[in-house]
């Protein structure tokens, strides 16, 4: 058992024993909750770190940045000083309270590329293709319009926003007449091209994971929800998990569990409570005082994450949301959606995207576009002066990869986290393509009757120098930290493929720290997927393998950057596929020791 001192646990509460310990209810722990506690005759204990989600501003879907920028909801982190951003501090908001992130996040529903799943399996994660987690996904999605791959009877509702700015139709057209492919939806056949995007809204509030499935599996009557639960540490007899150590305002309580402990606190706290728990790096956990239960070196390690930046556009005619930005604006919008759950507050107002390839040679997407009405940060701090319009542009597949670690062994201490973002030479190349590729766009004829001068970066960023000047200055996260606790077949994997701890027994990890590689759109769909699938994983069962599971891309990928047909299928040549896929990954860097 590990040595960390206990002053403050030295008597703890007993909360009981349960069947199941769930550590984190965010977007992973809501769904093993749920699912889980399908069987009446299972206790489920669920520890969140946070409080109620109970918000207007959570449930208001066009309020997104509100609670994103407060402490009640957001843990309020910041990474290291980033060597690749000349020691720049990046904001990393996590979610704090029921649902987690998805209580704050920008609701953009993205399944990610069927390839991306593809290339997880050719990374080791065995059992993780595309025709086995598309089950997956069309068990958790209730799709307004349905679709050939979607699916409409699950918790999780989604639907398309309503599309009345016409920026949203020039900018899937600008998109088309700049030579790439037009997609009718991103998650059903073809995710290559532009499109209408989705969102996981529902009567035009919030569809978060608390909503679809934490608060079902309450009503039922099995499944406890503790709030306010500050984990220490995973206990253990010998190498089996018996239980987890918490407090709760101060309070010392422990409680046990008889089949397992499930850490689903996210990609940035899963790998720190497995420390302080005793299982990570030796060198690390000693220099903490922490006795070694499993000396694992990966755990914090292989920290992915997407960027992105905005190019702003100022618009000549005045259709863009600029008017809604004041406070007569934003009134208006508050009482019409108190009044009737409709009109501007019902969406998150990104209602149209894209998915494109940086260069030639590359499978399948790798840069995706976020496009919205409006000359405004993420976070709504900044504001343009008049109307205009942006897209939000990263890319998928970052070579950098990062780390989490132990700022102390105290719980209530927030870990120091590095990313090492644009340390690899190929995120400078993607990145000044991001730049390049959206000012062609953003050139093209159906563009014509709104275009004005460039806002941001401005027409004076053009040689490699000065666009590179500008990303170090702007480029900030898309907020999917992920794979810290990587899935896979080989001896270094932290987890197996089903999620179980190598090492030691009775100890999962059950979140977006599982990737082997980040997909290529938002994580919110891929981390239910991947607690859906996993939750029966755990049960010992699986659904049928998906036929007629496509794997589309351009049958000249190899020597265009772009094409209008992506019509190629190579669900039969998986192996070429797998290969190829490898090929693009090349050069990931590994993880920084020093720091």
């Amino acid at each position: 058992m590990s040595t960390l001192k206990q002053t403050s646990l030295s008597s703890p509460q007993d909360e009981g024993r349960y069947d199941y310990i769930i550590v984190g209810a965010g977007a992973a722990g809501c769904v093993m909750a749920n699912r889980l506690g399908e069987d009446p005759d299972l206790r489920i204990l669920v520890i969140e770190a946070g409080g109620s989600d109970v918000s207007l501003f959570v449930s208001m879907p066009a309020a997104l940045s509100i609670p994103m920028n407060t402490k009640r909801f957001n843990w309020g982190m910041k990474t290291e000083p980033e060597p690749g951003l000349d020691g720049r501090q990046v904001n990393l908001p996590r979610g704090k309270g029921l649902g987690g992130s998805s209580s704050i996040n920008g609701m953009c529903w993205v399944r990610g590329n069927p390839m991306d799943y593809e290339l997880w399996e050719a990374l080791g994660a065995d059992g993780w293709r595309w025709s086995n987690v598309l089950p997956y996904f069309q068990r958790l999605e209730n799709v307004e319009g349905g679709g050939s791959l979607r699916g409409v009877n699950g918790p999780m509702h989604i639907k398309r926003g309503p599309e009345t700015n016409p920026l949203y139709r020039a900018f899937v057209k600008a998109g088309n007449e700049a030579g790439y492919a037009l997609s009718d939806n991103m998650n059903n056949r073809q995710h290559e091209g532009f499109g209408p995007m989705e969102m996981n809204v529902c009567d035009g509030r919030r569809m978060s994971a608390a909503r679809a499935y934490l608060r079902p599996a309450i009503a039922r009557g099995n499944v406890r929800v503790i709030k306010g639960g500050l984990v220490d540490r995973v206990m253990f007899d010998g190498r089996r998990a018996t239980g987890v150590l918490f407090s709760v305002a101060g309070k010392p309580a422990r409680a046990m569990a008889t089949r397992e402990v499930i850490l689903s606190a996210g990609a940035i706290m899963s790998p720190v409570i497995l420390k302080r728990s005793g299982v990570g790096p030796a060198r690390e956990l000693a220099q903490q005082g922490i006795a070694v239960i499993h000396d694992s070196p990966e755990v914090g390690e292989n920290l992915m994450d997407h960027m992105e930046l905005y190019l702003q556009m100022e618009c000549t005619q005045p259709v863009s949301l600029f008017p809604t930005q004041s406070l007569l604006g934003k009134a208006r919008i508050g009482i019409e959606w108190l009044a009737t759950r409709r009109g501007p507050g019902a969406t998150n107002h990104f209602e149209s995207g894209g998915h494109i390839r940086s260069r030639a040679g590359i499978v399948y997407p790798d840069i995706q576009f976020h496009f919205l009405p409006l000359a405004i940060s993420y976070d709504g701090q900044t504001l343009a002066a008049g109307h205009g319009f942006q897209v939000h542009v990263g890319t998928k597949r970052s070579k950098s990869r990062g780390w989490v670690r132990l700022r102390d062994a105290r719980p209530e201490s927030l870990p120091r986290v590095r990313f090492n973002y644009m340390t690899h030479s190929d995120d400078w190349t993607e990145f000044r393509a991001c730049v390049r590729l959206t000012r062609e766009i953003f050139a093209q004829p159906a563009f014509a009757p709104y275009r004005g001068r460039e806002l941001a970066p401005g027409a004076a960023v053009q040689d490699d120098a000065a666009i590179d000047a500008f990303l170090k200055q702007k480029l900030e996260s898309a907020y999917h930290p992920c794979g810290t606790c990587r899935m896979g077949s080989d001896e270094a994997a932290v987890t197996f493929p089903d999620g179980r701890v190598r090492g030691v027994e009775a100890l999962r990890v059950v979140d977006a720290s599982l990737m082997p590689a980040a997909t290529a759109g938002d994580l919110q769909a891929p981390t239910l997927m991947l607690a859906e699938r996993l939750s029966d994983l755990i049960r010992g069962r699986h659904l049928p393998e998906a036929q007629g599971a496509e794997l589309l891309a351009d049958p000249q990928w190899a020597t265009r950057q772009r094409g209008p047909n992506i019509t190629r299928d190579y669900s039969s040549e998986r192996n070429r596929l797998a290969a190829a896929l490898l090929e693009n990954a090349k050069g990931q860097q590994l993880p920084m020791v020093a720091g």
